[in-house]
């Protein structure tokens, strides 16, 4: 039973350039994106308060990525960096977002699939940045930063595959895997995670 996914397209050169040239903007976003990410597993919970499999699973990611969301914010302090003043739009969240089935079950299994993807690509994303960092200290958070996404990637696959049949979950994993990297491609380059 396969709890992973494999991404269609990687992250550009041009993506990693941007992050790196423009580390301190990154930072402002990186920390916004885990705010997001312990928000929407948290959100889960509460929309579905019947599916108790997903319950202790959630709140224990919502608490890690508010650790994470802490950690930022104290790398953000070191380096003089304040929280931003504008929280822009993700267009990689809109753009997946909008593609989610209306309501029901479909809706439930699309959350899951979403955030597991949400996460692989985090975990890409901090491992390219990590191997191109050359402060030890750094990449060692952005080692730890990316081996948690990761986790937190098989973890969302896992909940998908506990309610719905393998090949049901497996079908829409590999359309929703077509759409993201539909969204990658077209995404603009900026120092941000998406």
């Amino acid at each position: 039973m396969k709890k992973t996914l494999d991404l269609r397209v990687e992250s550009s050169t041009e993506w990693l350039n941007a992050v790196l040239n423009d580390f301190n903007t990154f930072l402002q976003d990186h920390a916004d994106c885990e705010r997001k990410a312990s928000a929407m597993a948290m959100s889960l919970v509460a929309k579905y308060p019947d599916r108790s499999f997903i319950h202790n699973e959630l709140i224990d990611t919502a608490i890690e990525e508010l650790e994470h969301f802490k950690m930022v914010y104290e790398l953000m302090q070191s380096r003089g960096v304040p929280f931003s003043s504008n929280i822009q739009e993700d267009p990689y969240i809109k753009n997946l977002n909008r593609q989610m089935h209306s309501g029901g079950d479909k809706r439930f299994m699309d959350y899951l699939l979403i955030g597991s993807l949400f996460e692989t690509r985090g975990a890409e994303r901090f491992r390219l940045i990590e191997e191109n960092l050359s402060d030890p200290d750094y990449k060692k958070f952005y080692k730890m930063l990316w081996t948690s996404e990761a986790k937190h990637g098989h973890i969302y696959i896992n909940m998908a595959l506990h309610y719905f049949p393998e090949e049901i979950v497996y079908d829409r994993m590999e359309w929703w895997i077509d759409r993201e990297a539909e969204v990658v491609n077209a995404l603009p380059i900026r120092a941000a995670l998406h």
